[in-house]
């Protein structure tokens, strides 16, 4: 009891020496911790001058002790911080509360910065005393925290634009639809024709726009179209070239010789433009953009951590920039959705690249990339080769979207929507009983006393989707065959779950022609089928 007294008295009458006393151990207990990866620990006088330095704070800034000592603090942050007082405003606080935490850029010895963490505590009494500083880099965890904020914009961002999506699309449905009925029906030399076909191309434009912003490396429902790869790239450079600015020379090299690709368009307009979007960034002073096309016959497998490129036939899309090109800590990583973004904030979400890898996979391709530093980059694309001819609507005969005596069960809540798909399968000939939702429809099913050979409807619908229609219709019809149609983004329609190779899918906007055609598509497979079954 005797010695507790003591100690409690002398505390009492001699405050500053215990607590010089007890900031001194403190203080040397920190600064034996030289082996946290990641903190630095000093001291500082009262007018920032450095009175100690530990190995975990030369890690960090890349001082040397001989470099910094005596120094004043002000060279760890950048001009703006020291123009604005922050150090001497930090040491202030510290020294009339006693510590204080705060958070900010600093800067090291080769100009680099980072983020960091940091605390300055007071150290001593009167006019002894000094100031204690703990300071973590905190830069990944700061990184990698935005990056997943932002992704996290981008996701929401992404769900409202589906629904956006699927009003406007239910908009170029109806568009696109009557601008081509009109088309069918004003003469070739009628003036009013050529506004006509206005419409209708703008409204094509503004589709294949809609789609191209809404594919995110998300499954899809892929539309796999046999083209040349020539006419497309064609048709894309007018959209692609207000993208670039005027001192980019963009130039294409086209083989007329090239071979046939089986492949998804609006997918392979993606890719084209992510890399054109990817090479103007890494052209801020201009440059030159070139866009070529060419088949080559692998003779053997490219091997490496990225590309396996099987022996075959390739059409090959390259796409080449004089920008800055890749560093090799970049190349590492091109592929990977970053969460260290090399992008500066305004610049994009640093995800276009790790788009085109997964848009050139679900394309059943494979890239290359060659890049050097201040010389320029170029993204190698291989396409597998067909031999067959281009799919083209003009091949199709109109007698072949005729219906043959089918019933069609029409669902879709779009009023317009609905009544521009009746008359085109109206004016095909086919027999059509149109419903405003899944529960009209499963009334009128109910009460039809026929076959009804087709269900055409909307994915997602109130009351009931599309889905649970079909799986209701098929106790009483099983042999019905379904098209579905949707507005939609394609996750969305994963998310309802139809999204199978079996089943037959129609994303809006489409035209009267597109929805006999595939209509008849369905039909005739239904009846191939039935046709090929063993008896």
């Amino acid at each position: 009891m005797g010695v507790s007294w003591g100690k409690t008295l002398l505390r009492k009458c001699y405050p500053a020496y215990f607590n010089r006393k007890l900031a001194r151990a403190n203080l040397q207990f920190h600064l034996l911790l030289d082996g946290v990866k990641g903190h630095a620990l000093f001291t500082v006088s009262r007018t920032g001058m450095v009175t100690s330095w530990n190995s975990g704070a030369e890690r960090i800034f890349g001082y040397t002790k001989s470099d910094v000592m005596g120094q004043h603090l002000s060279r760890f942050y950048s001009l703006e911080d020291i123009q604005a007082g922050v150090p001497d405003n930090l040491l202030q606080a510290a020294d009339c509360g006693g510590r204080t935490n705060d958070e900010g850029w600093q800067v090291r010895k080769d100009g680099s910065r980072f983020f960091a963490e940091g605390s300055f505590s007071v150290l001593g009494e009167g006019d002894d005393r000094e100031f204690g500083r703990q300071t973590h880099d905190i830069t990944e965890r700061r990184s990698a925290a935005e990056a997943l904020r932002q992704l996290q914009r981008v996701d929401a961002i992404g769900r409202l634009a589906g629904g956006v999506a699927h009003d406007f699309n239910n908009l170029l449905t109806v568009i696109l639809g009557y601008s081509e009925i009109l088309l069918e029906r004003i003469p070739a030399k009628d003036p009013l024709r050529q506004f006509v076909q206005i419409i209708s191309d703008t409204g094509s434009r503004a589709a294949s726009l809609t789609r191209q912003l809404l594919t995110f490396s998300r499954q899809t429902v892929l539309e796999p179209v046999l083209l040349d790869l020539n006419e497309l790239i064609r048709e894309s450079k007018r959209m692609l070239q207000p993208l670039i600015s005027e001192d980019i020379l963009f130039t294409t090299v086209l083989d007329p010789a090239i071979h046939t690709v089986r492949v998804d368009p609006c997918l392979l307009n993606q890719i084209l433009v992510n890399l054109v979007i990817n090479a103007r960034d890494a052209m801020p002073a201009g440059g030159k953009l070139t866009v070529e096309t060419s088949t080559v016959i692998r003779q053997h497998t490219v091997v490496d951590d990225r590309c396996q490129i099987p022996i075959g036939r390739y059409v090959v899309l390259l796409i080449t920039d004089t920008g800055c090109g890749l560093t090799p800590q970049t190349k590492v990583h091109i592929s990977d959705p970053p969460l260290l973004t090399t992008k500066e904030t305004g610049k994009g979400t640093g995800l276009g690249i790790p788009v085109v890898y997964d848009l050139v996979k679900q394309s059943d391709g494979y890239i290359e990339v060659f890049s050097e530093p201040h010389v320029g980059t170029t993204f190698k694309i291989y396409l597998p080769a067909v031999e067959q001819q281009v799919d083209t609507l003009a091949t199709l005969d109109s007698a072949t979207s005729n219906g043959q005596g089918e019933t069609i069960l029409l669902v879709e809540d779009e009023k317009y929507v609905r009544e521009l798909a009746l008359h085109a399968l109206k004016a095909r000939g086919y027999e059509v009983l149109a419903a405003t939702d899944g529960r009209n429809a499963q009334q009128i099913a109910d009460e039809f006393r026929g076959r009804i050979d087709l269900l055409i409807t909307d994915v997602v619908m109130p009351r009931m989707n599309g889905r649970q229609l079909t799986e209701a219709l098929r106790r009483t019809f099983p042999t019905i065959k379904v098209l579905y149609t949707s507005g939609y983004t394609d996750d969305a329609v994963v998310l309802h779950g139809i999204l199978r190779k079996e089943v037959s899918f129609l994303q809006k906007p489409y035209t009267p022609a597109l929805l006999t055609k595939k209509v008849r598509s369905v039909l005739n497979e239904s009846a191939a089928l039935a046709t090929s079954a063993p008896q």
